[in-house]
């Protein structure tokens, strides 16, 4: 009985804390276009959340360097 109280609490604050979103470099989004665009979609869905967002920067960041690629001259 002493335990449950303790035990309770920190279930109810493991809870509070969800994992980090894992953060994709440049070239990871470059070389992975499914999970570019679906990154893309989410952050263009909802830019004044997300604009800001490491993993939204380097996909945009990702999103030009490829369209560079394919034009011409780039």
């Amino acid at each position: 009985m002493k335990l449950l109280l303790p035990g309770i609490v920190i279930l109810t604050l493991s809870g509070c804390f969800g994992q980090e979103e894992r953060i994709y470099t440049v070239d990871e989004l470059m070389a992975d276009e499914v999970l570019l665009a679906k990154i893309t979609s989410e952050c263009r869905n909802n830019p004044g959340a997300l604009r800001q967002t490491p993993n939204c920067q380097n996909a945009e960041a990702a999103h030009w360097k490829l369209w560079l690629r394919t034009t011409p001259g780039g």
